[in-house]
């Protein structure tokens, strides 16, 4: 069965937790033990000095006598804490000696601390241990001192309840670690999960055919917030492609529809014998099917040069010299409406299909022209970059309302629905245009004022 990603990321950061909280607990406890027994080992060490420099000044250099009943209190102290003294003097006779004193008590003291370490550290394998010291008084030597202690080292029962006592603090601690970081894990699982699965929700919602749904608020991780974005703008795009699809159909529809309508008409009077098939209603339903072969050439047109396997006759021409050619070409439609056409710039060699380009100019001079009123201006100007070509087509026409500028490029898109093809075409020049343009990996831009007049501005680079 599979788990939920909240479940999924809170089992995770747990088990992730686990692992270094029960690693540095564990590092921690080591760290302590070896460290507490390095500072056992040095105690000892300097406890064994002290007993020593103690002793030492128990003998009275004067007399020559030392002071056993000193003696005695320190070696009784000592045989408490763990250590068995035997002192003898410069001679080697035996001044003072635990074992001779209470052989009983040393015997129960050095068995209990060997059990004790027995039991506790088992893996020290250690053993009673003798050290012995020289015992000196103004640099001189009066006497040694044999001090016999459990090795390498030992502790009594307060180090073994400090040690218990941390060994449980740690775990406390570790306990209240990860049970902190199940929570924390939980919460922060919640708040990555929620707005993926809402995410998740939205997109399955599209999916099934709801482009109207949107991923609303903001969401504080920036990737997540960028995913949301992301979802949000996919939505945008698939309604707006929708829009543009059932825009499309009714388009093809009514273009389609209106032609053979009137050719089925034409021919069904002459058929039930009410017109007569003269030449003039026979090229009328010639022109009809001209126009629905128009628009066939055209959607193959644009088929063609979005074919992904599409190759570009490439050559270098002055892109301002074709410019000026093409406006030639259409001196004519501007000469009926009036419209000046100028075309200015700067030469500029680029590297491109040539007959694409001028295509390219022709769709943008001819939209151009005829949506700018009679008397109007169009304007061609070129200009030279140092990596790029920049062709500009500006009219003082009837522009482009802002709203409708990102769709202008669509196929079978007019800015205005109740145009007829003869007046506005069948929308398919702009996506042409786009699509030539994308394939020379050039940019295309409008910039428009609705009653103001529009620019197209076409950037390419001067090698493809």
């Amino acid at each position: 069965m599979r788990r939920g990603l909240r479940t999924h990321l809170t089992v995770t950061i747990s088990l992730f937790a686990l692992v270094i909280i029960s690693a540095i607990s564990l590092l921690a406890n080591l760290s302590v033990h070896i460290g507490f027994e390095k500072y056992v080992k040095q105690q000892q060490k300097a406890r064994s000095q002290d007993i020593v420099d103690n002793l030492s000044r128990q003998y009275n250099s004067m007399t020559g006598k030392w002071e056993t009943g000193y003696i005695h209190g320190v070696g009784m102290y000592a045989l408490y804490e763990g250590y068995i003294i035997k002192i003898s003097d410069a001679k080697g006779g035996v001044v003072w000696d635990a074992e001779n004193h209470d052989m009983s008590l040393c015997r129960q003291i050095m068995d209990k601390i060997t059990q004790r370490m027995q039991d506790k550290r088992p893996y020290l394998q250690g053993g009673m241990i003798t050290h012995h010291y020289k015992l000196e008084q103004n640099g001189q030597t009066i006497g040694q001192v044999a001090i016999r202690s459990y090795g390498p080292y030992f502790l009594n029962e307060n180090d073994f309840v400090f040690l218990n006592t941390l060994n449980v603090f740690l775990f406390v601690i570790g306990i209240l670690s990860i049970s902190a970081s199940v929570i924390i894990g939980g919460i922060l699982a919640k708040r990555i999960s929620r707005p993926i699965i809402k995410t998740a929700h939205i997109a399955t919602q599209i999916s099934q055919g709801n482009y109207e749904a949107r991923f609303d608020g903001k969401v504080r991780i920036r990737e997540l917030n960028e995913l949301a974005a992301a979802t949000n703008h996919m939505a945008e795009s698939l309604e707006t492609q929708e829009s543009l699809r059932k825009r499309l159909t009714t388009d093809v529809a009514h273009e389609l529809r209106t032609p053979l309508t009137a050719i089925s008409s034409h021919l069904e009077a002459m058929i039930e014998g009410v017109w007569q098939p003269t030449a003039e209603r026979l090229q009328s339903c010639y022109e009809e099917i001209g126009r629905i072969s128009g628009l066939v050439a055209d959607l193959e047109k644009l088929s063609e040069i979005e074919d992904e396997d599409w190759i570009l006759q490439k050559v270098p021409f002055d892109l301002l010299e074709l410019a000026h050619v093409v406006s030639r070409n259409l001196e004519s439609e501007g000469i009926k409406k009036g419209i000046r056409i100028d075309v200015d710039g700067t030469s500029t060699v680029i590297t491109a299909d040539r007959d694409r380009m001028s295509q390219v100019i022709t769709n943008l001079l001819s939209n151009a022209i005829k949506y700018t009123p009679e008397k109007g201006s169009v304007t061609i100007t070129v200009e030279d970059g140092s990596e790029t070509g920049v062709l500009t087509v500006t009219d003082n026409g009837i522009g482009i309302p802002e709203d409708q500028l990102p769709y202008i490029f669509e196929r079978f898109y007019r800015t205005d629905s109740s145009r007829s093809r003869k007046t506005g075409g069948a929308g398919i020049g702009l996506a042409i245009v786009k699509s030539i343009v994308n394939a020379h990996n050039g940019t295309i831009e409008v910039v428009s004022d609705a009653h103001q007049g529009s620019s197209f501005i076409v950037t390419l680079p001067k090698e493809v």
